[in-house]
């Protein structure tokens, strides 16, 4: 079943359940995926790359969006991202933990020799490849800075 296909069956099933907060976060998501679909040089069928990248997206704006309402002394409005990100969370991929992230990124260094932190962007040109969808850009990045560091 395609992401999309999933969407729709979970809008109808919040639409039952009358779940307001979890229908607003999946009607974003469809929109953003009709929106792909339907841009300039896209195709009408999304690629699974290109489904995650948009969810790994709309989550991470949710995410943004609750830390500035929570700063602005907004919980309500943080309340709701945060629930709209955990309902968006239900359709990526599981994160790693951070031994697993630990020992991947070990493994690239190992794998691109890299020997000092001027060889960081080597190692995460391979790790954004490769641990694409399974952690965050912004954890990567700083697990391979303090890796490098400690070389």
């Amino acid at each position: 079943m395609s992401l999309e296909e999933r969407i729709n069956s979970e809008i109808k099933s919040a639409m039952m359940a009358k779940e307001k907060v979890r229908l607003e976060a999946l009607r974003a998501v469809k929109s953003a995926i009709l929106l792909a679909r339907t841009e300039k040089g896209g195709s009408d069928v999304l690629t699974q790359e290109a489904e995650l990248k948009l969810l790994q997206k709309q989550h991470k704006q949710r995410k943004e969006s609750a830390e500035i309402f929570a700063q602005q002394n907004r919980p309500e409005l943080a309340e709701k991202e945060l629930a709209e990100a955990a309902v968006i969370e239900e359709f990526l991929p599981k994160m790693l933990t951070d031994e697993e992230l630990t020992q991947q990124v070990k493994a690239i260094i190992e794998q691109v020799g890299a020997k000092a932190p001027s060889d960081m962007g080597k190692v995460m040109g391979v790790a954004s490849k490769q641990l694409a969808g399974k952690a965050d850009g912004k954890a990567i990045s700083e697990k391979v800075k303090a890796l490098l560091a400690a070389m």
